[in-house]
């Protein structure tokens, strides 16, 4: 019994070492840049590791989003305004990401973002309702980390993708489970190609949280003028009784 309870405090002790042992250690000077910081997970992940040490970068898509985050962080987070579906906005972002590294490279790239998703049967749906949110949650995305690969490549960094596990469960038509999926596999490719750079590539899958919770009034919102738009035969198709439903 006493080598068992010996053996199992060794084996904490070792675990904890390990654990311990692949901690980030000198923070300091380390920058990372956190797309969709306006609210929810970028957000608090800003403040979190700004109170660490790191110096963070936070892209917000509203100046609102970025004066919420200087009022309540310390003076080395930097914001700036990045609209993902633009490449102009990416291309500006990754100037002011250069200049604040000043050729130490980028320690982290954490790419966070939910582009608008109509949640509607397929047909009720046009090619503009796709890119509504892969232009963000997903090319976008792409964009950035393609522009930010040499300065991550310099500091041997790492990317680290968020992605909603509920978009991984294709339940519903529209381009959200689409750009989740396109993310996965972005990101194990990207991991295979940047192996040999020592840039690290991982995915976070989450669930919800409680600043991202679904507004059901959004979706039926939604859903109405999806409904309203349709051409009588669609309509007929599926019945008022479906909508009502």
């Amino acid at each position: 019994l006493h080598v068992a309870i010996l053996a199992s405090i060794l084996s904490l002790i070792i675990y904890w070492l390990i654990k311990d042992g692949h901690r980030v250690g000198n923070l300091s000077g380390k920058h990372v840049f956190i797309t969709g910081c306006d609210t929810g997970l970028g957000n608090s992940l800003a403040k979190w590791l700004d109170k660490r040490g790191f110096c963070v970068i936070a892209a917000c898509a509203t100046e609102e989003g970025g004066q919420e985050l200087r009022s309540c962080t310390s003076p080395s987070l930097k914001t700036v305004n990045l609209n993902l579906a633009d490449s102009n906005s990416l291309a500006r972002a990754v100037v002011f990401v250069t200049e604040e590294t000043a050729g130490k490279g980028l320690f982290g790239l954490v790419s966070n973002a939910e582009g608008t998703a109509p949640v509607a049967p397929t047909d009720w749906l046009r090619i503009e309702d796709f890119h509504s949110v892969l232009d963000v949650s997903l090319l976008g995305l792409i964009e950035i980390t393609l522009m930010l690969l040499p300065l991550l490549k310099k500091a041997q960094g790492r990317v680290v993708n968020l992605i909603n596990a509920k978009g991984l469960m294709a339940f519903v038509g529209g381009g959200y489970s689409l750009s989740k999926w396109g993310m996965e596999a972005f990101s194990d490719t990207l991991r295979i190609d940047m192996q040999h750079f020592g840039v690290k590539v991982s995915i976070v899958e989450h669930s919800f949280f409680k600043a991202g919770v679904v507004n059901s009034d959004v979706i039926e919102r939604d859903l109405l003028r999806l409904w309203n738009r349709l051409t009588p035969e669609i309509r007929d198709s599926y019945g008022e009784k479906y909508f009502i439903e």
